[in-house]
């Protein structure tokens, strides 16, 4: 199916400014009783990034002060490490992604590649202790072909220095859970079979073995707690009403049994008729999945999950009604799967928007005390609040209009939850001929033409056969990046992308996979079992620019006591394709913040390949560092013999330029080799306008000879 498969991840390619070519309360659960596997709590200090996100309900936090914005700027590279993919054998090497967050325990780090090869570092050296290559077969093209990290689980019952006491656990693109020996990577063979599980079983699988696309997949790190294992899925969008369950599992992490499964869409015919499902709908249609990663709270026993669309995304004709627990924040009982309560974020999601963020468990300072909460960021840019007990709203939510479909066979929802306007943190106005952008006036007048005909009344403007404006689109908004939270400045800070997106229902009839050449670098896909097939891409000029003025990327932290922005600011420079203009326009982000008790927060994410320190409290930048790749991953934070590192992951995303296959540690006063000329915006002005001066003077030299050689032939003649 060429490319235009893609994942529940919002899949797009851009290469930011002027880069040519830019694209770029369900019942359904079973459980078995678990088998006293035990607590799972890492047994890691505060030195320690022992989950995805840097906790059970992630965060993105380090308690570590050792850097601070009086020192930050003496950060230097402490070491590089090299996983050596470059995408060798695969059919679409450009394609490739490397998300990860590394965890580090006791001084040994643990990551892994998109394509299913697990490393074990020393966090102080980079030295690789070892390696597992899980063996995802590379001659696939798959809809996401990206992993966000490693779990870690220690057996409290195994004696000290027994085979997998400790494990690294992880998903694969071919659906595949995996659990290694921390110790030497060596598979843990009493786990599931021979020490891996497979997840394709009792699912609907559509895309036979011996396709070229494969569409069901684990790209989050799995959640482990209290020896229990809970993991969701990554499934290709758009490819038909009936696809792949959306099933949430949970197994005993020690044998790797499944003890439960949880279906966000109701297969019994009554209990769909209850939920507001069709049952004949019901029955077949697909995904709802959740591909983000799932926070876990021990203490109350409770798993938290943020679920995607019902298939397919654009149109609803096949599964009316809200599609409740769709699009929706659920906790789940974590030894049961049953169902506790849910919060539904976009009813009838016609729009890709799925929670694509963590949920983050904090405590909210209010005016009737802390609250036990957990945040939630959506596509949408909202930031929403719920009690981790029972899902009632911290922050106040109200039901909005919006705007109705014109498209038959569709039933767009009249309402949608919002929260209070300053927390609804993207653009979400209409886009309008007047706000036409362009850095030439024929690419201006090129966005001008293609707004006119386009439908555009704000968020949640239903996709139409004449085409509609998605701003924001389906990369968000907030997308898997997520939210970092400071709990005791009580900030939590968001990467907001604000990138105008287009999509067109196209009548069955009328669908052509032909039409490509006619709409270069937008994306088809069939939308098998509806009326409808679809396209969409970047809302932009000709020459790649988008059609609305920059920031398309920003940085914005929310004071989470008054629930008002306390900054914002955009982050990303176009020094990629303008290096004479290296002016911090905002580029979209992809990536996620991590915030430190020392006062600052380090993110990489933007398209200009850089891995920043903002002050906390303001957003000003204190210190940055040119990447040899985007860093489009979340970095972590540790401690290793009494030096605090800040570690990212450096493979870059295509149409992002270059790509690469780094990890990159830093520290204080670091003594690293650099992989990569350091240059700042100062140095680059510098050298500009030394360059230009050079110029100017020649210029002025070249004048100047022409004149006198002029005045000699006058005073000859």
């Amino acid at each position: 199916m060429h490319w235009h498969i893609h994942s529940r991840h919002a899949s797009f390619l851009l290469a930011g400014f002027l880069l040519a070519g830019m694209a770029a309360a369900g019942l359904g659960w079973t459980a078995a009783p678990a088998t006293g596997a035990g607590a799972a709590a890492p047994r890691g200090s505060a030195d320690d990034w022992t989950q995805y996100g840097g906790a059970p309900g992630g965060g993105q936090y380090s308690a570590l002060a050792q850097i601070t914005p009086a020192n930050v700027d003496r950060l230097r590279i402490a070491w590089s490490f090299r996983t050596g993919e470059l995408g060798a054998g695969l059919p679409d090497p450009e394609r490739r992604r490397f998300e990860a967050n590394p965890l580090v325990i006791d001084g040994r780090m643990y990551l892994n590649t998109g394509t299913g090869i697990a490393f074990a570092l020393d966090a102080a050296s980079g030295r690789e202790l070892w390696s597992h290559d899980a063996r995802v077969a590379r001659d696939h093209q798959y809809s996401d072909p990206a992993s966000r990290g490693v779990s870690y689980w220690r057996d409290p019952q195994a004696a000290p220095g027994a085979a997998c006491r400790e494990r690294i656990v992880y998903g694969t693109l071919d659906a595949r859970v995996i659990a290694l020996d921390a110790a030497d990577g060596k598979p843990c063979a009493a786990f599931g079979d021979g020490g891996q599980i497979d997840l394709r079983t009792g699912i609907d699988i559509r895309s036979a073995p011996q396709e070229r696309w494969q569409n069901y997949a684990v790209t989050s790190p799995p959640a482990i707690a209290d020896g229990v294992l809970v993991v969701g899925s990554s499934i290709g969008d758009n490819r038909a009403s009936a696809l792949e369950q959306g099933v949430v599992r949970g197994y005993d992490v020690r044998s790797g049994r499944e003890l439960w499964r949880w279906d966000p869409v109701p297969r019994d015919a009554a209990q769909a008729a209850a939920q507001g499902w069709d049952p004949a709908q019901a029955a077949t249609v697909g995904a709802a999945n959740a591909w983000a990663p799932l926070s876990v709270d021990a203490a109350l026993g409770r798993v938290y999950v943020p679920t995607g669309s019902a298939s397919p995304d654009y149109f609803g004709g096949e599964r009316r009604g809200d599609n409740r627990d769709a699009n929706s924040l659920v906790a789940l009982d974590l030894h049961s799967g049953r169902r506790l309560w849910a919060r539904q974020l976009v009813h009838h999601d016609l729009w890709d928007y799925d929670l694509a963020s963590q949920p983050v468990l904090t405590t909210v300072q209010t005016a009737q005390g802390p609250r036990e909460a957990v945040l939630q960021a959506t596509k949408t840019g909202f930031l929403f609040a719920f009690d981790r007990r029972d899902g009632e709203p911290v922050f106040p939510i109200s039901e909005v209009p919006v705007p109705a479909s014109d498209v038959p066979g569709e039933h767009a929802s009249p309402t949608q939850p919002m929260p209070e306007p300053a927390l609804r943190l993207a653009r979400m106005q209409p886009v309008t001929v007047a706000d036409a952008w362009g850095p030439l006036p024929g690419e201006r007048r090129d966005c001008e033409r293609q707004i006119a005909a386009l439908r555009s009344e704000g968020l949640f403007t239903p996709p139409s056969v004449r085409g509609t404006i998605a701003l924001p689109g389906w990369a968000g908004g907030v997308n898997w990046g997520g939210i970092a939270v400071d709990p005791q400045r009580q900030l939590a800070i968001l990467p907001v992308t604000d990138l105008p997106m287009q999509v067109a229902l196209i009548p069955r009839e009328r669908f052509d996979w032909d039409d490509e050449t006619k709409y270069p670098g937008q994306e088809f896909n069939t939308m098998a079992g509806t009326a409808y097939g679809m396209r969409r891409g970047v809302l932009k000029s000709a020459k790649g620019t988008p059609c609305v003025a920059p920031p398309w990327g920003r940085m914005v932290a929310v004071d989470l006591r008054t629930r008002r922005v306390a900054w914002e600011r955009p982050l990303g420079t176009l020094e990629e394709t303008l290096p004479w203009l290296p002016l911090e326009a905002g580029l979209p982000i992809l990536g996620g913040a991590t915030a430190t008790a020392g006062g600052v927060t380090f993110i990489g994410g933007s398209g200009d390949a850089r891995l920043r320190a903002l002050d906390t409290a303001t957003g000003k930048t204190l210190w940055q560092a040119k990447l040899p790749a985007g860093g489009q991953a979340t970095p972590a934070v540790y401690a290793a013999d009494g030096r605090q590192y800040v570690v990212i992951a450096a493979g870059g995303r295509e149409g992002l330029g270059p790509m690469g296959d780094y990890v990159i540690a830093y520290t204080l006063d670091g003594q690293g080799r650099e992989v990569v000329f350091q240059h700042g915006v100062g140095v680059r002005m510098a050298v500009l306008a030394g360059v230009a001066a050079m110029l100017l003077g020649g210029l002025a030299w070249l004048a100047r000879a022409l004149w006198r050689r002029r005045a000699a032939r006058r005073a000859a003649a």
